[in-house]
């Protein structure tokens, strides 16, 4: 695939311009750069969903199959999960053509033959012919026991997302382009969409991808594509993620260089010029004081030395237009801050004793759990495992069928849950395009969260602004402040005034550290805060992390912030059973 001179920007908003870009058999292409840099754009351009404003996208042979993955699976009402595989896969299209050129064969259509040949050549080189069989294999391996015949839209929402690496595990594409595969994938899913992508890479399958995974981007990508929307540059840094990170900081060093050496280089010549025009005045004056004054030479001498002193001044100004311009480096935003610590709880935070939960068939527990102040949990399990079902039993939302939970008194929550639910704009839980809960003290108050979040909905009318959701959650500030500490976290005042689910997962996911930040909690629970984060995001996550001196509950699949952030306990759940680690 070969992409020459790609522009692409929102209205007056330039994300790229000529971008130039050659994947080869092989190669896998990593994407990076902050949210709204325009990676998931340039993906769209490369498959040919979106149309460039300038430039072009082209592949060899011409007759290549290029796969798209989108970031969010697409589950379109009417297609049952074996048509959704076929249609992602490529193999519904190829069936479809196939069946097309053998009815022009049938009537001895001119140039049928080519046809036919060509469209059996493409079903076959995406497997359809073994399709079926191969499906089983994969839905197995993934643990998803689904009827093929269940439609798309009554699968959960981890069904769906095992659906959709399913699709990609049976791809076989010519290129793939891949949005932030890594999204809602548990431990065992990175590892297989891992050896994947290796394989892709072995069979000469060209791969560009997107990732806030760090550790996955190390693992698989053999180049990276950096979508610096500061600078509005594209770099292209070859031989891995971890060279891309220290040739981009030797990058930027050499750039903060030039431009200081630049900016002093100026600052010394303007100073030189504005004392050469100084003593150029001066002799002016004197000039004009002693014009009287009958000594000749003496006055053409002045003169003279004031001529020479407003030429030196030009010459000076010369050298400064002369000078290449070295422009400054723009410092991209960061997300800095710090989760507002409320004074400190009960010295037991949370117990379960003997609890179970029940969802159906499946069962939770018996679980027996001390939580004490000050402790620092990560939870690690499979999806489906029950990790979020144990945080909601912990936390009073989640009842139990036996056995006994409670939060110790002025326990205050603080939570970005999966499904980010406190701006809804309905008030009902899992609705899309929500933003992280946070609640008040002791179980009433843990459990009145979601409450809060839905009696905010129904009291707002339909479409009412991000402001206006924000500050009913913290109804003491003025809304001045509540748009400076959005604006803190990248939501400008264009964001604040949409609705929330306008907004994009990763603001959203913004929206809800930011009532972190408004609201003191001492019982912080975070259910896969990466999920749609950028880089530079996820590390001033952790640093914030760092700096928080309250209880933590951590569940994520992210290995890299398992390392990087301080815990002192590892819970696992697996088949609803809790163990310590």
């Amino acid at each position: 695939m070969q992409a020459r001179g790609l522009a692409a920007g929102h209205g007056a908003r330039v994300l790229f311009s000529g971008l130039d870009l050659v994947v080869a058999p092989g190669d896998v292409v990593g994407l990076v750069g902050v949210n709204g840099a325009g990676k998931s754009t340039l993906l769209r351009l490369l498959a040919g969903v979106d149309r460039p404003e300038q430039g072009t996208v082209a592949v060899s042979p011409p007759e290549a199959t290029v796969g798209y993955l989108a970031q969010e699976v697409e589950r379109r009402p009417g297609e049952d999960v074996a048509g959704h595989l076929a249609r992602r896969t490529g193999v519904a299209a190829a069936e479809s053509a196939l069946s097309a050129a053998a009815e022009e064969l049938a009537v001895d259509a001119p140039g049928a033959d080519e046809r036919y040949a060509q469209a059996l050549e493409r079903y076959l080189s995406l497997g359809a012919a073994d399709l079926a069989e191969r499906t089983d294999q994969v839905l197995a391996d993934l643990g998803l026991a689904v009827d093929l015949e269940l439609p798309m839209t009554a699968l959960s929402g981890g069904q769906a997302a095992r659906v959709g690496l399913a699709a990609l595990l049976l791809s076989r594409f010519d290129v793939l382009l891949l949005d932030e595969p890594t999204n809602d994938l548990d431990l065992d899913g990175l590892a297989r969409l891992e050896r994947f992508v290796q394989d892709c890479r072995a069979r000469g399958t060209g791969t560009v991808l997107v990732s806030h995974d760090r550790e996955f981007l190390t693992r698989t990508v053999t180049t990276v594509v950096e979508l610096d929307l500061a600078q509005q540059h594209v770099g292209v840094y070859g031989g891995g993620y971890e060279s891309y990170l220290a040739e981009r900081e030797v990058a930027r060093r050499h750039a903060r260089e030039a431009y200081d050496e630049y900016a002093d280089t100026v600052s010394g010549l303007k100073e030189r010029a504005r004392m050469q025009r100084a003593w150029m005045d001066a002799g002016t004056r004197k000039a004009v004081t002693r014009q009287r004054d009958n000594d000749k030479i003496g006055r053409n001498k002045r003169v003279e030395q004031t001529e020479k002193q407003a030429a030196k001044a030009r010459q000076t100004e010369r050298l400064i237009e002369r000078l290449p311009e070295v422009a400054e480096p723009r410092k991209e935003w960061e997300l800095r801050y710090r989760i507002q610590a409320a004074p400190r709880s009960s010295s037991v935070v949370a117990v379960a004793r003997g609890a179970v939960a029940r969802r159906g068939s499946w069962t939770l527990g018996p679980v027996d759990l001390e939580i004490d102040a000050g402790d620092r949990i990560g939870i690690t399990g499979p999806n489906g495992a029950g990790k979020t079902t144990l945080l909601q039993v912990l936390l009073g939302r989640e009842p139990v069928v036996s056995g006994a939970v409670s939060l110790g008194p002025s326990v205050a929550v603080g939570e970005v849950d999966q499904a980010r639910r406190s701006l809804v704009e309905d008030g009902t839980v899992g609705t899309v395009g929500t933003v992280g809960a946070v609640g008040t003290s002791g179980a009433a108050g843990a459990a009145s969260a979601g409450g809060a979040a839905g009696a905010a909905g129904a009291a707002g009318a339909a479409g009412a602004t991000v402001l206006r959701r924000f500050a009913d959650q913290v109804p003491d500030w003025p809304e001045s402040e509540v748009r400076t500490l959005l604006a803190k976290f990248g939501l400008t005042a264009d964001h604040v005034l949409r609705t929330p689910v306008s907004l994009s997962p990763g603001e959203r996911t913004r929206a809800a550290l930011a009532l972190l930040q408004a609201r003191g909690v001492n019982l912080l629970v975070l259910d896969e805060p990466t999920n749609h984060l950028d880089l530079p995001a996820i590390e001033q996550l952790e640093a914030a992390l760092e700096l928080y001196d309250g209880t933590l509950l951590l569940v994520t699949h992210d290995r890299r912030m398992l390392e990087a952030v301080r815990l002192n306990r590892r819970l696992h759940v697996e088949h609803g059973a809790v163990t310590e680690t």
